[in-house]
């Protein structure tokens, strides 16, 4: 192989790299329309949903990348609901979710994931109301003691949102898991 040659696949292998990923791309795109799905079907239950147990798995598998289905379902969600006051605190609220999931260890054994993941999934749903109420402080003029008592009065919401929550988040561990597989089998293929 003579020294053009070498120029022209080294060139070819980098511009691999700065193409955007189709297999990546549909499957986040995917993602977002499944969780919008999933919480519109399930908006007959209140505060019942998989949205945290979909962004955990994509956090765990997909790290930094994980925001871009977790924002795609956002504006979605705006789009199709409105968006109005309620969809402002969505801005941020999936990030908290994303942020912590973040934080745990990537070597954590499989037995720790299987019952950190649910744990961390129903705290955010019991802390849901508290993650809100700043946005809806801001928005409607609250003082502190209003904040408190528009937080107190979801509380019960809040624990069927962590009752919720714990229950699907087993399921963060074998989606994950899976979606792993499926990244390995894709850049297995790629190469």
């Amino acid at each position: 192989m003579n020294l053009s040659t070498q120029k022209v696949n080294v060139n070819r292998n980098s511009g691999r790299k700065n193409r955007p990923n189709i297999y990546k791309m549909t499957l986040f795109a995917m993602f977002a329309a499944l969780m919008l799905a999933s919480k519109v079907l399930m908006e007959v239950l209140p505060n019942i949903h998989p949205l945290g147990m979909f962004i955990m798995a994509l956090t765990a598998t997909y790290r930094k990348k994980a925001l871009i289905p977790i924002y795609i379902y956002v504006f979605l969600n705006g789009l199709i609901a409105g968006f109005a006051m309620w969809w402002i605190p969505y801005l941020y609220i999936w990030t908290v979710l994303w942020g912590i999931t973040m934080l745990i260890p990537k070597g954590i054994s499989k037995k720790s994931k299987a019952i950190v993941y649910p744990v961390i999934n129903a705290l955010f749903g019991l802390l849901f109301g508290i993650l809100y109420a700043p946005a809806q402080a801001l928005m409607f003029n609250l003082s502190f003691r209003q904040m408190i008592a528009w937080i107190a009065a979801g509380l019960s919401f809040d624990a069927i949102h962590a009752a919720g929550n714990l229950a699907i988040g087993f399921l963060v561990l074998p989606i994950s898991e899976l979606l792993n597989k499926l990244e390995n089998i894709t850049l297995r293929g790629r190469t």
